[in-house]
């Protein structure tokens, strides 16, 4: 049975703090400032031309920005559940098809006001109502004038100012609070050490999230595999996903080290060229047993880029990755 891995980060003796400023100015602010600018253009897009087939590219570009993001689940993301309203997966209860269905069968009129869009069921908002919109053949041969086209419009102006929201109050708040932990009056952060905790956890636990979730949930098991489960299928985005997400925890875990970091060089290098080789967009293939132990052996080694940066980045930052084996199976 595979053991998850939890981080479990404590404040331990270790050299001064280095990496919060790299990870700031490096990777979080301009990745937050990326995501706002193609939800906007996303946005523009869908005022430009509703239909799906126009919308589909500029979709792709605002996915792959928030990719560089999705881990920071800390601060403005977490705030009001931003973040699931984002991208409200693992969906594995079908709310965001059921949420879709019942707006476009009332002609929700919530659609023509952006304040009471944003207080619609977070599974009928965000990237996901979106790819059912736009890649469902239940709804994607909309044209303009009909609902579907102002929900879709609804959908991508929430996107765009949840993202704008994002970037400006990293930029303008919580990054500042990072900067200055241990700070006077600075109760968030108490000391340079509990920043420098948050961002690595933000690294491993995104680790987690690939293994067990974007990988884990359509692989399923052995006798009932889930590929129907897999990430933004519908799309052809589940493997683009974990590429993507990868990456970005690579560069994350290259700002948080001043220090040289060459098994976690390799190990994300090894992860990444396995991924890229797989050849199965949707994971189609965990159905048969070749393809499942294929996935199953890029678990794996995410799962050791989990063990590289605990033994590399978590002492140059002073704190500690443990293992709690009662969690997960």
């Amino acid at each position: 049975m595979r053991r998850a891995l939890v981080a479990t980060l404590c404040l331990i003796a270790g050299p001064a703090v280095a990496g919060v400023d790299a990870a700031l100015d490096e990777h979080v602010l301009p990745g937050t400032a990326r995501f706002a600018e193609r939800a906007a253009a996303f946005e523009d897009a869908a005022q430009e031309d509703c239909s799906a087939e126009a919308l589909r590219p500029a979709y792709h570009d605002a996915f792959d920005a928030w990719l560089g993001i999705a881990h920071l689940g800390l601060g403005p993301l977490e705030d009001g559940g931003r973040g699931l309203a984002i991208a409200f997966w693992p969906d594995t209860r079908g709310m965001v098809d059921r949420t879709v269905r019942r707006l476009v069968a009332d002609e929700d009129p919530a659609t023509s006001d952006a304040d009471a869009f944003a207080e619609v069921s977070v599974a009928g908002r965000g990237l996901f109502a979106a790819e059912r919109l736009l890649f469902d053949a239940d709804y994607a041969g909309y044209a303009e004038g009909d609902y579907t086209c102002s929900l879709v419009r609804a959908v991508a102006k929430d996107l765009s100012r949840m993202a704008a929201a994002v970037a400006s109050e990293w930029r303008e708040d919580f990054a500042p609070l990072m900067r200055e932990a241990g700070s006077d009056g600075n109760t968030r952060f108490l000391s340079e050490r509990e920043a420098a905790q948050a961002l690595f956890t933000t690294l491993v636990t995104g680790l987690e999230f690939v293994a067990d979730r974007r990988l884990g949930v359509p692989m399923g098991s052995f006798d009932a595999p889930r590929p129907q489960m897999a990430e933004a299928r519908r799309s052809g985005r589940s493997l683009r996903n974990v590429v993507g997400y990868l990456e970005a925890l690579k560069e994350l875990a290259r700002t948080l080290s001043d220090a040289p970091i060459p098994q976690t060089e390799a190990a994300f290098a090894q992860a990444l060229e396995t991924a890229r080789e797989l050849e199965d967009p949707v994971f189609a293939g965990v159905e048969t047993p070749v393809g499942r132990l294929r996935v199953e052996a890029l678990q794996t080694e995410v799962d050791a880029i989990t063990q590289a940066v605990g033994s590399e980045i978590a002492p140059a930052l002073g704190v500690s990755v443990g293992f709690n084996s009662a969690d997960g199976d």
